[in-house]
């Protein structure tokens, strides 16, 4: 039996189980350097695969089943979506091989009772392929992109339905990394990789493999950010010399990129709640050889701790994350009850870091969500709290859809994340 499935089906069991992020078991995986480089393939795509499918593949199983999903034990349950996986999304595996193997999965992991069914059902699957329901179907965009039929609804009303199924179909195929050069350091990349058209210095990194191994990422010369959060960086455009207040700044990217715009020259003062976080950023700073940045434990909606007076802010808020389900699928199926407060807290991080610009300084709002509630509806309460900011044009070069002045980028013009990005003026 394969180690990459059988690595796959623990994985999978633990973030049903746990609530737990792919990306972060996936890079912490017991037994995955030891798999041979296809097997570490296998198992990456599968996690994947299952956890973006879901709906889609729950529903193709459901055809086959004489009970409902929710009464099968959870193990079985994930036997029947990688096997159903393989069949339906991943062409190089023969059925044969995902059959017998999800076989031996049930078999040897408790679950022997069921192993008839698991092969029962996937011949079915295998035979009749891909079904979805009829494109009139109000669940029609929910199975074929795995969305809840409630981001289906809300993407379509806010940007169409044309652009709805572009967002959703590009978070199926949301492979590329990003990363962005040092412009701090001389020495060039070495790595394969390509430079993207906009913008400066971001490159997209060919066959990532394990990226800190990569000798070029050691060195500094480089580190990882999406094409999106370095638009993000290039509107805000600080200045060498200024002082910045970057609030909620984990896994501290954007505090990079905003480091090498500033050529090392000035202040950042980067914040998180998370001391673990912090210890990472400080570890960034130090292999890139920035030398600019303070990191400070502090909750954004903290109105006692004592801050500078800041020439630039960023506010990147904790938000939904449905602008980055290309790289953290499970985000996806998160219950509509679960983001409902989001923006409440999003205005009085917002707001209370205002406080700290100075006249003449720039404020940039950004997230990475496509919700109109998190982005265009919490900068207009913002507005019409602080009559004492305007809002500030984005640059045009910069692609995306225009709501008023802010810009919502769109995942499909960029082959990257989906983010909102507004940008506001101190006037008085």
């Amino acid at each position: 039996m394969s180690d990459a499935r059988t690595a796959a089906f623990h994985t999978l069991c633990k973030i049903e189980r746990d609530n737990s992020y792919s990306n972060l078991l996936l890079s912490d995986t017991p037994g995955a350097v030891a798999m041979s480089k296809n097997d570490r393939l296998l198992y990456h795509r599968l996690v994947k695969t299952v956890l973006e499918r879901k709906i889609t593949t729950d529903y193709n199983l459901a055809l086959y089943l004489s009970q409902p999903l929710k009464k099968l034990k959870p193990q079985v349950l994930t036997i029947l979506r990688m096997g159903a996986c393989q069949l339906l999304f991943m062409d190089k595996i023969p059925a044969s091989a995902a059959i017998n193997e999800s076989v031996k999965l049930a078999k040897k992991n408790g679950c022997a009772f069921a192993s008839g069914l698991v092969n029962a059902v996937l011949r079915k699957v295998s035979v009749n392929g891909l079904c979805l329901p009829d494109e009139n179907k109000n669940d029609y965009l929910s199975v074929k992109y795995s969305f809840p039929p409630y981001i289906c609804d809300r993407f379509s009303e806010y940007f169409g339905r044309e652009n709805a199924e572009k967002i959703m179909a590009s978070s199926l195929d949301n492979s590329a990394i990003y990363i962005r050069k040092n412009t701090l350091k001389s020495e060039e990349l070495s790595s394969e990789c390509e430079k993207t058209a906009f913008p400066d210095d971001c490159y997209v990194l060919k066959n990532p493999g394990n990226i800190a191994e990569n000798e070029d990422f050691a060195k500094g010369l480089f580190h990882v950010q999406d094409l999106s959060s370095q638009l993000c960086c290039r509107v805000l455009s600080p200045v060498k010399g200024e002082t910045v207040i970057d609030v909620c700044s984990a896994p501290g990217g954007k505090t990079m990129t905003m480091a090498q715009l500033m050529e090392n020259d000035g202040r950042i003062i980067s914040c998180d709640i998370h001391e673990h976080k912090l210890r990472l950023i400080n570890d960034t700073a130090e292999r890139l050889g920035i030398t600019i940045v303070d990191t400070m434990l502090r909750d954004g909606t903290d109105r006692e701790a004592p801050m500078p007076v800041a020439d630039r802010i960023l506010c990147d808020v904790p938000c939904s994350g449905f602008g980055v389900t290309g790289k953290k699928p499970e985000i996806r199926y998160k219950d509509e009850k679960e983001i409902a407060s989001l923006p409440v807290l999003q205005l009085e991080i917002l707001l209370n870091s205002s406080r700290f610009l100075k006249k003449g300084g720039k404020l940039v709002y950004s997230t990475c969500t496509l919700l109109p509630e998190e982005n265009a509806h919490v900068c207009r309460a913002f507005l019409e709290e602080r009559k004492d900011f305007r809002a500030v044009h984005i640059d045009d070069e910069i692609k995306g859809l225009r709501d008023g002045e802010f810009l919502t980028v769109m995942p499909h013009d960029y082959d990257c994340d989906g983010f909102f990005i507004a940008a506001f003026e101190r006037v008085e």
